[in-house]
């Protein structure tokens, strides 16, 4: 396969990817059935202003979220064992790591600029950040060191590893997915993936896929091992923000300025539900194991506003009589 074997596909091209199945699967009827049941969303109030990001712990027993108002905060799901660590990054320059056991900050790094995006290598032994310079520094988490820093030619929007932990992606403003080896950091490839702005990419837990999301509003999920376009989904009307597979890689939420989640089948691009939302959604993640999303809206009117939505997480897919 060539180099530039997924940008082949245009948005022509791309067309006969967008349709589904006359007749949905087994799998889509039955979670269809179970949202019917389970389809109540729980706000929680988590901080005074809007939330940023949302994310669940490793053990599926916290989620933590982090917000514009300059705090993190943590929610117990189920009773049990603390997990050890949470990274936050933010626009002061500096990355903080947290113990939840102690709710304190056991090391503050600092960086170059101002960050913008961070992520965890499958492995935890590193964390990468990205910073609105265009710079992605790579700390190691035992020594809470700089391991290599990367500066960048062209607009990084998200970043993460693969999950055999040997490649680093990124999406960037050219509509470009930039491929490179780790932890050598040498360029392995760059696919035009999109039209337009690269905005996000998610890999799925099973590791056979993994997924982007574009200002051209469009979602595409491509093969791993090939690197090609495999199918595309074509509901949302506006730059697909954030993306999130379930626990078993059969789902697929995605979300943006529409006031509405969409909840596809991976495999068929089937709908599966419809979240509606009051306002854009820019943050989301499925539970590590069950049916749940937690997700964060902007603020109505985009800006704080103390009677409205401003600094709640929402979590789908609770019993409607819970």
């Amino acid at each position: 396969m060539g180099p530039s074997a997924l940008g082949q596909t245009g948005p022509g091209s791309m067309a006969p990817w967008c349709s589904v199945s006359s007749r949905p699967s087994r799998y889509v009827l039955g979670m269809q059935e179970l949202f019917w049941g389970h389809n109540k969303t729980r706000e929680f109030l988590a901080h005074s202003a809007k939330v940023h990001s949302v994310a669940w712990s490793c053990d599926r027993r916290h989620l933590a979220t982090g917000s514009f108002d300059k705090t993190a905060s943590v929610f117990l799901l189920e009773k049990d064992r603390n997990p050890d660590l949470f990274v936050t990054a933010s626009g002061d320059k500096t990355i903080r790591i947290w113990d939840v056991r102690t709710t304190k900050c056991i090391a503050t790094v600092n960086t170059k600029g101002e960050n913008i995006n961070i992520c965890w290598s499958p492995d935890g032994q590193t964390i990468a950040v990205g910073n609105k310079d265009d710079v992605v520094t790579f700390i190691d988490v035992k020594t809470h060191r700089s391991k290599a820093e990367e500066q960048f030619k062209f607009e990084v929007n998200e970043i993460s590893w693969n999950n055999d932990n040997n490649k680093f992606f990124l999406t960037n403003g050219n509509g470009c997915i930039n491929i490179l080896s780790y932890p050598e950091l040498k360029p392995v490839q760059s696919i035009n993936a999109h039209p337009s702005n690269c905005i996000c990419i998610k890999f799925d837990p099973m590791g056979k896929y993994f997924v982007t999301g574009s200002a051209d509003a469009l979602v595409s999920l491509c093969d791993v091992d090939e690197l090609v376009c495999v199918q595309c989904f074509s509901r949302l009307d506006w730059p697909v923000r954030t993306l999130s597979f379930s626990h078993n890689g059969k789902m697929l939420a995605s979300a943006s300025e529409d006031h509405f989640i969409d909840m596809a089948e991976v495999e068929t691009g089937d709908k599966l539900w419809e979240v509606q939302c009051e306002s854009p959604t820019f943050t989301m993640a499925w539970h590590p194991k069950r049916p749940l999303l937690a997700f964060a809206c902007d603020d109505k009117n985009g800006k704080y506003d103390s009677s409205r939505e401003a600094g709640t997480v929402k979590l789908f897919g609770l019993p409607n009589d819970s």
